[in-house]
């Protein structure tokens, strides 16, 4: 299922935001040109080599691409990048801010030179504004946005344990980007989209922001547990291993107190019928909880939980996800080619219908000399290019 053959998509790209961005788009059907810098490539190639010698963060989110390496500071690099933007649907970048701009590639000029494009910034902070000039890693976000706030333990904030500001800015990008498409169907022009990840992070915060609405007292930090319904949370069983539980109204505590506790009578009392006075009482009321769950086995307790039934979960580890049966049932698991051979890849959610696209992970370059072919370069124009370091 590949609704976006046909657009193609260049993206001036780093790190997280942007490349994931333009990966959603690659994985329906988009030919999208990376475009990166000689020699090195996009900086996140360098994050680690966990992924069988790759970059853990860059084999993620770059399947399906391009690879294309440019010089956009020398005057024929900026040449060909405006040659190819002349040819694109969407123009993708998340520079560092103000770069764009400096180098001619600023919304407002690109659209006046063509109409029909879109294009998509995707920044920190966003333009205009205090913070506008700012850099803006991940962690910076989840602290500017309040996230960290509402992270971690009484005693400590922790950070997400993924790129979540990236993500989310991302996938606001991407969407805009489709209804963008959309539009242009209809009327012929394109856009000027401007994503941050402040904004996009913040939207996710819609909770705790109302939760703590005109001066009130925000949700507690409290672990894996959630801040405000209880019992929601982890739970270790008497064979050591944890498991995760939700009680989500009244009438899965009933039932959870009837066949799981074995207590019928707590439903009613006054101390737990309702979730706010649960929560109030969270500290008696786990340890009721916790007491049980210490009589069982992991095994025990999600087969009991499942009866009453009331949601639960393995804390699984990283290799579990891998093998998880769910996602081998539903065929997600795939493989894409790399530099390096095949690597495990995940196929992504929504489209059900046909294969995948699971082309590869570009090495540093690998398309430079069949899209400047493209573009007409000559061969003795693109191997001068090469060796003066353009390309």
């Amino acid at each position: 299922m590949q609704p976006l053959r046909g657009v193609t998509v260049v993206a001036l790209e780093q790190a997280v935001a942007a490349p994931y961005a333009s990966r959603q788009l690659a994985d329906l059907g988009a030919r999208v040109i990376k475009v990166e810098r000689p020699g090195t490539g996009d900086f996140a190639r360098a994050y680690d080599t966990r992924a069988r010698g790759l970059s853990s963060h860059f084999v993620w989110v770059n399947r399906n691409k391009e690879s294309l390496t440019l010089d956009i500071k020398d005057p024929r690099g900026a040449e060909v990048l405006r040659r190819l933007i002349a040819g694109a649907d969407v123009f993708v970048q998340n520079l560092a801010p103000g770069a764009a701009a400096r180098a001619g590639l600023g919304a407002a000029e690109l659209r006046s030179r063509h109409p029909g494009l879109i294009v998509c910034d995707i920044s920190g902070y966003g333009a205009p504004g205090p913070y506008a000039d700012r850099k803006a890693y991940d962690l910076m976000v989840q602290a500017e946005s309040g996230l960290l706030s509402v992270t971690g333990t009484p005693e400590e904030m922790a950070k997400v344990g993924v790129s979540v500001s990236d993500i989310a800015a991302g996938m606001y990008a991407y969407s805009s980007i489709l209804a963008a498409l959309l539009e242009r169907g209809r009327t012929g022009r394109g856009t000027h989209l401007d994503v941050s990840m402040l904004e996009a992070t913040v939207e996710w915060m819609g909770f705790p922001l109302y939760y703590a609405l005109d001066g009130a007292e925000p949700p507690p930090r409290a672990g894996a547990a959630h801040a405000t319904i209880h019992p929601y949370g982890p739970f270790t069983a008497g064979d050591g291993k944890v498991v995760m539980m939700a009680v989500q109204n009244e009438r899965e505590w009933r039932g959870f107190c009837e066949r799981f506790l074995e207590r019928p009578e707590l439903a009613g009392h006054p101390d737990y019928a309702t979730n706010a006075a649960r929560n109030a009482h969270r500290g008696t009321l786990g340890g009721i909880v916790a007491a049980r769950f210490a009589e069982l086995t992991s095994a025990e307790a999600i087969d009991l939980l499942g009866a009453v039934p009331v949601a639960n979960a393995r804390v699984n580890t990283l290799d579990e996800v891998w093998a998880h049966p769910q996602l081998a049932a539903r065929g997600r698991l795939h493989e894409v080619p790399t530099p390096v051979g095949p690597v495990p890849a995940l196929a992504p959610p929504g489209p059900t219908g046909g294969a995948p696209r699971m082309e590869a992970v570009p090495a540093p370059g690998e398309h430079t000399r069949a899209v400047l072919g493209e573009l007409g370069l000559s061969a003795e124009d693109i191997e001068a290019l090469v060796a003066d370091g353009v390309v």
